[in-house]
């Protein structure tokens, strides 16, 4: 039986998953970002229980259609974002093929649900991610500017003032520079 889950971002939520499963009897056959298989079928009582382990950590299960297709687009816009230098099609296609489906419908879906366009999305995720090779300095602007397949410098430099209201430089001189969850990314102003 698949099951999916929101919020799921990283690795680490992935290893979590997996041992609340294995705690549960469920044993997953698989764990990937945002769903899991697991072995035989989730009554009730294990769904609440799940459901009750997977929020403590700022997850939940996902149940509606149209829920389980956001968070396979926020999967897959993840993916897209680590992967930016191998991937050499824009976010429309890359979902389109993905997903199976019409890009227009999947943009018009994500953003009656998340109050947002999949574009945005993916900027409010370049951007964290855009914060983290700051935070460790890993990396200058330009090398971060071509890591997230920005056209130019001044264009990333346009849109990390326009979503976190500093410019990177300014930002990466505070000394509370926070980063986002990724569960925040959409929740906060737009």
């Amino acid at each position: 039986m698949r099951i999916y889950i929101r919020n799921m971002a990283c690795e680490s939520c992935k290893f979590y998953v997996k041992d609340v499963l294995k705690k549960l009897n469920l044993g997953p056959l698989t764990v990937e970002l945002g769903e899991a298989e697991i072995s035989g079928d989730l009554n009730e009582a294990k769904k609440q229980k799940l459901n009750t382990l997977l929020k403590k950590v700022g997850l939940e299960l996902v149940e509606n259609k149209s829920g389980i297709l956001i968070e396979k687009i926020k999967s897959h816009c993840q993916a897209y974002i680590v992967s930016a230098e191998e991937i050499k099609i824009n976010i429309s296609d890359y979902l389109s093929q993905k997903l199976d489906r019409d890009y227009n419908y999947l943009s018009n879906i994500f953003s009656e649900v998340e109050l947002c366009t999949i574009v945005h999305y993916i900027n409010l995720l370049k951007i964290e991610k855009a914060k983290e090779m700051m935070l460790f300095d890993d990396y200058n602007f330009s090398e971060i500017a071509a890591r997230l397949n920005f056209n130019s410098l001044a264009a990333f430099s346009t849109q990390f003032k326009k979503i976190t209201g500093y410019n990177p430089t300014h930002y990466k001189n505070l000394k509370d520079n926070k980063r986002l969850a990724i569960q925040e990314v959409t929740r906060k102003k737009q």
